[in-house]
């Protein structure tokens, strides 16, 4: 599922309801997230733990992807492995007036996680490359220019501690349209139904030529990017969850106590 730094990986070529790697059934998919996220758990404590000692490492996992692609609910799935105290969920919507006035990594950056956390990204700075690029929001010019932007300021956080994991989920066009459908069928699920998203739906070539290009321009050793089947919720929830591992190889370890063991223990036993 990685894609290789510097190949445009063809979106159409790839099944969106593919199980290339890991459990090939909805129970075992089920099952194996069972297994990883306890041992997930473990290793997000440990990290926190370790900033307290000046450990500055941090995860950060950026979800894009077409709507219904999953992203809250791959979101709500992760965040169901972990103590919610030590995460860090920024969900990014159309930039506001006072973000529309600074550079558009502004807002990025005032998001991340902070030493100890693992943050989540649903929709991020990749926004403004891919609806800028396709609705035109911006001159293709600086559109370009973004690219590289993006790759330099990913390599910072590296640098800084930071393991970035970006996700691709990839959505069949016939299975968002089902999802849309549904939405419309539920009244209960009225609220999460858009009617521009009929709209986006007529430009989805251009979107999918625009994650193409952005899959390239900005897949480094650094920061890589993974394509994630999404038409099955739950071989989706267990292939992110899976892309986490990068925890384990962290290894953060729990810090030594700064104080006597016995000599505390002496004294609560005497108290």
């Amino acid at each position: 599922m990685r894609v290789r730094p510097g190949t445009r990986p063809d979106l159409a070529a790839l099944d969106p309801a593919g199980v290339p790697a890991g459990p090939r059934t909805k129970a075992e998919g089920l099952a194996a997230s069972g297994e990883l996220g306890v041992r997930l758990a473990e290793y997000q404590e440990r990290l926190y733990a370790a900033s307290t000692a000046g450990d500055r490492r941090r995860v950060l996992l950026v979800l894009q992807g077409m709507d219904t692609s999953g992203k809250g609910g791959t979101v709500k799935h992760v965040i169901g492995w972990f103590n919610p105290s030590g995460c860090r969920i920024r969900a990014f919507k159309a930039p506001t007036a006072e973000e529309r006035g600074h550079p558009f990594l502004w807002r990025i950056a005032k998001a991340l996680p902070q030493p100890g956390e693992i943050g989540i990204f649903d929709r991020s700075h990749y926004e403004d490359v891919l609806i800028a690029r396709v609705r035109e929001l911006a001159p293709r010019k600086v559109v370009s220019r973004r690219y590289g932007q993006i790759n330099r300021f990913e390599r910072a956080l590296a640098e800084d501690g930071v393991t970035v994991v970006k996700v691709f989920l990839h959505i069949g066009r016939d299975e968002q349209r089902e999802r849309l459908l549904e939405r419309l069928d539920n009244p209960d699920k009225h609220w999460k139904f858009n009617a521009g998203d009929i709209e986006e739906r007529a430009l989805w070539p251009e979107y999918q030529r625009a994650y193409e290009l952005a899959l390239e321009r900005c897949g480094t050793d650094t920061a890589p990017w993974y394509v994630v089947p999404a038409d099955r919720k739950w071989y989706r929830n267990w292939a992110v969850g899976k892309l986490l591992e990068h925890l384990e190889e962290l290894d953060p370890k729990y810090p030594p106590g700064d104080f006597d063991v016995e000599e505390c223990r002496k004294r609560l036993i005497a108290g």
